[in-house]
């Protein structure tokens, strides 16, 4: 029955992924706000910015409190505090402090409470898939945004940006709370019938649990977080300047740089799978070490790309490493520090998503600004990238807790 039902709780979490990963949508948002409230596009990409980094710092807390009060508690408390954050945007003609406030921080927290939710409950159900059913999870909110930025872009023109908010706010609501309802841990000492660990997974994974206390005295869990924060400032560094970086590498028109825009956000969503899957037969830190190299070479020729094709593919791939990132390291936490207390574990990790959230784009953005191309940043992160490749490398399983 058990065997069955994790499919059920696999799905759940998927669908709750997806409502949560709708924040990626953002973009659709920025111009009808900016043209209505005559706030300029960074005041009011700043929200964004507001809802990833207390997203990264929430669900360290969400983790904590799922080991006391479970994974249904958390789940649909996050998502009663992101639906009400979206809809409570609706208002926000109050003054831009009000966007702040209620999608920014209210709808973060409730991103952080959530989103821990399905990674900390799917390493326990999935033992022998651990990297690929952690990755489809993510993966959902990374597919997120295509789903909801079409609707939300159809919304807004048939009933403007604030009501938006409020119809997107109830159904978030609905999805996120009837999704974490699901939400739920196997009986202790579970394990899936007729598995047993390889000998080569077995010498992956430490051997006891960790508490966070014991975890953080580790140089193993500040390594994993620095690869988090480089892989993540990577990837976000393009994806915070993707439609501009298009039309001026490929002169393309702004139609077609959207377009790009769409193709390549894909990417997001196919590399949490791909490179989680990629992960249970490679290893979580030679998966980290082929994706830092790939990015190496394709950071560093991109400003010379111009075709159209030519630059949505190398971009397309640059995004799967960014979202490989994150379908990676969930299970590569459990394989390190155990799996019973993975949610605060990794959820004090996500805080290198928004640490990284701020860096990535402050530094594309700077190099930009400074030499009036995007040639110099993208290099500088190719170095950064190949330099970073000897972290995965030195990495290994800390020795068992005392």
């Amino acid at each position: 029955m058990n065997g069955m039902k994790r499919w059920w709780i696999a799905l759940a979490g998927i669908l709750l992924q997806m409502a949560l990963g709708a924040v990626y949508a953002w973009s659709v948002f920025r111009v009808p706000l900016s043209k209505q409230f005559h706030w300029t596009i960074s005041q009011v990409t700043l929200t964004f910015t507001i809802a990833i980094f207390v997203l990264g710092v929430s669900a360290f807390f969400g983790g904590l409190w799922l080991k006391q009060s479970g994974p249904r508690v958390v789940a649909l408390t996050g998502g009663v505090l992101y639906g009400l954050g979206v809809f409570l945007a609706s208002y926000s003609s109050i003054g831009l402090w009000w966007l702040y406030l209620t999608y920014g921080v209210l709808g973060g927290v409730g991103l952080g409470f959530a989103y821990i939710v399905p990674v900390a409950v799917l390493v326990k159900w999935f033992p022998d898939r651990r990297g690929l059913m952690t990755g489809v999870a993510v993966g959902g909110f990374g597919a997120g945004a295509l789903v909801t930025a079409p609707i939300a872009t159809h919304l807004i023109q048939t009933v403007g940006v604030l009501k938006t908010f409020s119809y997107l706010g109830l159904v978030y609501l609905v999805v996120a709370t009837a999704a974490g309802f699901f939400m739920q841990n196997p009986p202790d000492g579970w394990l899936p019938e007729g598995w047993t660990p390889k000998p080569k997974e077995i010498g992956q994974k430490t051997a006891k649990d960790f508490t966070l206390g014991q975890a953080l005295r580790t140089w193993q869990w500040w390594a994993l977080w620095m690869l988090l924060f480089l892989n993540t400032s990577a990837g976000i560094s393009v994806i915070s300047q993707e439609a501009p970086m298009f039309q001026e590498f490929a002169k393309a028109t702004a139609i077609i740089a959207a377009g790009m825009v769409g193709i390549v956000s894909i990417g997001n969503a196919a590399g949490r799978v791909f490179w989680a899957w990629v992960s249970d037969m490679l290893s979580r830190k030679v998966t980290f070490a082929v994706m830092f190299l790939l990015q190496v070479g394709l950071f560093w020729i991109l400003p010379s790309l111009h075709g159209v094709s030519v630059i949505t593919f190398v971009a397309f791939v640059i995004l799967m490493c960014y979202g490989g990132g994150f379908g990676t390291m969930p299970a590569f936490a459990a394989d390190y520090f155990g799996s019973t207390n993975v949610g605060s574990i990794y959820g004090l990790m996500l805080t290198a998503w928004g640490f990284a959230s701020a860096f990535g784009p402050l530094l594309i953005a700077h190099m930009r600004q400074s030499s009036g191309a995007y040639a110099g940043g993208l290099h500088v992160i190719a170095v950064i990238m190949l330099v970073s490749i000897v972290l995965p490398l030195l990495v290994k399983p800390p020795a068992p807790a005392a």
